[in-house]
């Protein structure tokens, strides 16, 4: 079964050459209200690491034009924070490895300043004025404020077996990590979004919290998940069901596994695994990802020997946004990295050739990107 919790996969892997060329992030998306009109919000808030043998009392940026000429890799801690829909923006801040205090240990820990994140709890700001995005390029971000305190519940977890286990962390195999802790987190607390109070509730937040960690970045990169499903068979709310899908192109060293994905459905108590590690389910997988003019649109079909999920998501646009990362080398390849909070769309979920129930998904976190060619 993979909802198996394992917080140690969650410590901070920049060890070995990871450290010299490596990132960690914690990835918390989740959806809040407006304090006095109610108004539905999705945020997502990030801690990201990189390179913390290259650190100094002051991050290094590699998008700055002499890093890049000079080969000079970046090395900061990254707190990314933000908002999907018509003001959709992401805020970045950033800390020298001397300003930063990271346990490797477990329960993984990171805090910087007022920024600080650990399992359960987190709390931070962000501020960048229009000014500053525009003369800082570098800094990969757009203008706002915010500020956060929550505290996190994660309900169930991803594990995606032993490609993330003690063995394959140890030896840093592949290019790009994933572990999911929380592909269903109760958040409750309050942010503060360009002056306005928005209140986390766990019942209503639809939250996720994962982490990738790495040497670099997969193309294409997938990725969908939500808890907030409705069957179409009953017409009720699913209290104890989410779903997950991430991956791409994992990459073991210099092979390359072309068009995999992970995917998970936790559907009211059972587990559907649809994971190609496992290599005796018989796992087989199709995707396709598009971009029109408006939307960003994902099919996916997955089968095993007993089971198949076929998944269609959609996502407007004008309430995404495109998410920018530099890898550890200092690269920045994905140009059009979609991310969104919003997406809705449906999931059909099949055992030995029968309907078990088609659901409607709505808050989706969503992401599609493909390097430049």
């Amino acid at each position: 079964m993979f909802q198996k919790h394992d917080i140690s996969r969650n410590a901070c892997q920049l060890f070995g050459g990871q450290s010299s060329c490596g990132y960690d992030w914690w990835w918390h998306s989740f959806t809040a209200h407006h304090e006095k009109t109610g108004e539905e919000k999705a945020f997502f808030i990030e801690y990201f690491l990189c390179n913390p043998a290259s650190g100094s009392d002051k991050p290094t940026l590699g998008q700055l034009p002499d890093n890049k000429q000079n080969g000079i890799r970046p090395s900061y801690l990254m707190v990314k924070a933000g908002t999907w829909g018509e003001d959709a923006a992401q805020l970045h801040r950033f800390f020298g490895w001397k300003q930063i205090n990271v346990s490797f240990g477990v329960p993984f820990m990171v805090k910087a300043d007022d920024c600080f994140c650990t399992e359960t709890e987190m709390y931070g700001s962000v501020a960048v004025t229009q000014e500053d995005a525009n003369a800082h390029p570098e800094w990969m971000c757009e203008s706002g404020q915010m500020s956060w305190n929550l505290k996190i519940d994660k309900k169930t977890a991803f594990n995606v077996g032993y490609g993330a286990g003690a063995l394959f962390r140890k030896l840093q195999l592949f290019e790009m990590f994933w572990h999911v802790e929380g592909m269903k987190t109760a958040y409750s607390g309050t942010v503060v979004w360009n002056g306005e109070t928005y209140r986390v509730t766990p019942e209503r937040s639809y939250g996720y919290a994962d982490k990738n960690w790495g040497k670099n970045f997969t193309s294409p990169w997938v990725w969908l998940s939500s808890n907030h499903l409705t069957s179409k068979k009953t017409g009720k709310v699913l209290e104890n069901s989410v779903f997950d899908i991430g991956g791409g192109c994992p990459k073991i060293g210099p092979v390359a596994l072309k068009r995999k994905l992970l995917s998970a459905y936790w559907y009211e108590g059972k587990c559907y695994e649809f994971n190609f590690s496992k290599f005796w389910t018989f796992t087989r997988t199709k995707f396709d990802c598009k971009e029109t003019d408006t939307q960003i649109i994902w099919h996916v079909e997955q089968r095993t020997w007993r089971n198949r999920m076929v998944t269609d998501i959609t996502c407007e646009k004008k309430d995404m946004l495109l998410v920018n990362y530099e890898a550890p080398t200092g690269e920045k390849r994905h140009t059009r990295l979609w991310n969104g909070g919003n997406g809705t769309g449906t999931i059909q979920l099949y055992h030995c050739g029968k309907l078990v129930d088609e659901v409607y998904a709505q808050n989706i976190g969503c992401e599609y990107g493909e390097y430049d060619r």
